[in-house]
């Protein structure tokens, strides 16, 4: 599989943004899909995760009523819908896909293939 993430950027707190995952090569309709971040010396954190048919979703609390992810299977794209930018939602964002499964996966050791990665900054 290979993931090609994008739609990050330079943006102020209380802007949307919208990241866009592309898979190639296979189809995402099975799988679960997940959106992590991270900050230089930090571990990678997963932001929002579904399961395979999006019935089981987790969310960091820090983005909970602010952040939701989608996907169009017609596209084979899954997106991260992000609201109310804050600063301290700067960091490199990551889309990731697994093997399908009845629940969210929230660790990045669970997960099989990744994007590249885009940076969304966020100034005060």
């Amino acid at each position: 599989v290979q993931l090609q993430a994008s739609g990050g950027g330079l943006v102020q707190a209380g802007d949307s943004l919208r990241l866009s995952c592309a898979a190639s090569g296979h189809t995402l309709l099975f799988d679960n899909m997940g959106w992590f971040r991270q900050t230089p010396g930090k571990e990678r954190e997963c932001v929002v995760a579904n399961n395979w048919n999006d019935t089981r979703t987790y969310l960091l609390d820090s983005v909970k009523g602010r952040f939701t992810m989608s996907r169009d299977n017609a596209k084979n794209t899954v997106y991260l819908q992000m609201n109310s930018l804050k600063p301290a939602d700067t960091a490199v964002y990551y889309c990731a896909v697994t093997r399908g499964s009845n629940i969210a996966r929230v660790h990045a050791s669970d997960y099989d293939s990744w994007g590249q990665g885009t940076l969304v900054t966020v100034s005060s």
